[in-house]
């Protein structure tokens, strides 16, 4: 029998909420919804443990991941399934990057780094990267900031031999996945695009965080549309009300045959972690079966899974 995954976590919100008891559902029916990749070079859904977790709220630090995940701000409902502990305690993040050496030490055992934390701390996502690196585990990272693109930090990764993964998820089905595959479609079949927007409001504290630091998000997301000047992004909304809950508008505007108007409005709700969870379940696998096999660097195979990969705009 196949290895599991050793998972490690950084955050403790919403989208980690979403693949822990996404896991645990698949384990107990065997359900594929909403699955992509039943098995990964070997590895199947259910085949992650998790075995470190960091956080920095105070209510989390010290509880159960399985209890922890439940913790206000987290908002992502309760899946229908038993959820048993995990038997890993929520540590206390990074403080400030002083600290490599305190969480490098902590990810004794594990094989993989999931960095799932708010974007708009590179400095936090780096230091992190630092702590993989140091550790001898691969690093998955899920945010707008900038560490994958990072060539020095892609070098050494690669000599050592540890697998480098990022940058932005390219949520399962998300208003960048529409948005591109729409404006794929209208090139394909020979039209012309005037203008073209979306529209995105959230209710997690995810969204609240890229709200107040939206820059590195917003170049992500462009990167993901290949960044037309004909594209544009309206700055995010955050409602609370919404809670897990993501809605986007896209609007597209073309010319067709005798320049005649073709105009494309489309809503799409989604629930945000559950989009995150849906690309972090292959990322992680990716991720592990580089790293066994040793193939340092970045896998090609997760370019589909990420909005802005190496090689894209910073």
């Amino acid at each position: 029998m196949i290895e599991r995954v050793r998972l490690a976590v950084v955050g403790v919100g919403n989208n980690t909420s979403a693949l822990v008891q996404g896991i645990a559902l698949h384990r107990q029916t065997g359900s594929l919804v909403g699955v992509n990749r039943p098995v990964v070079d070997g590895l199947g859904v259910a085949d992650i443990d998790f075995v470190a977790a960091f956080a920095v709220s105070e209510e989390k630090i010290g509880r159960d991941l399985t209890e922890a995940i439940f913790m206000p701000p987290n908002n992502f409902p309760p899946l229908d399934c038993d959820l048993p502990r995990a038997g890993v305690p929520v540590t206390r993040g990074l403080v400030d990057t002083s600290e490599v050496d305190r969480v490098a030490a902590k990810l004794a055992g594990a094989e993989v780094l999931l960095y799932s934390a708010p974007s708009g701390r590179p400095e936090t996502a780096r230091a992190y990267a630092e702590a993989a690196y140091q550790a001898g585990v691969a690093f998955i990272n899920t945010t707008s900031d900038p560490v994958a693109r990072d060539t020095g930090l892609m070098n050494r990764f690669a000599a050592a031999g540890l697998p480098l993964l990022g940058d932005d998820l390219a949520s399962q089905f998300g208003t960048s996945v529409l948005h591109n595959a729409l404006l794929r479609l209208l090139a394909e079949r020979g039209l012309t695009l005037v203008s073209s927007y979306q529209v995105n409001l959230g209710g997690t504290e995810d969204f609240r965080n890229l709200v107040e630091n939206p820059s590195s998000k917003k170049q992500s997301k462009l990167n993901a549309l290949s960044a037309s000047d004909k594209v544009e992004l309206a700055p995010l909304g955050y409602l609370p009300q919404l809670r897990s809950q993501k809605v986007a508008h896209l609007n597209v505007e073309a010319r067709g045959w005798g320049e005649t108007a073709v105009s494309l409005d489309v809503k799409l709700t989604v629930h945000d972690p559950s989009g995150a969870a849906g690309v972090n379940i292959d990322l992680v696998r990716i991720a592990a079966s580089a790293l066994r096999n040793r193939h340092g660097g970045y896998p090609a195979e997760a370019t589909p899974l990420l909005k802005s990969p190496p090689g894209t705009a910073i």
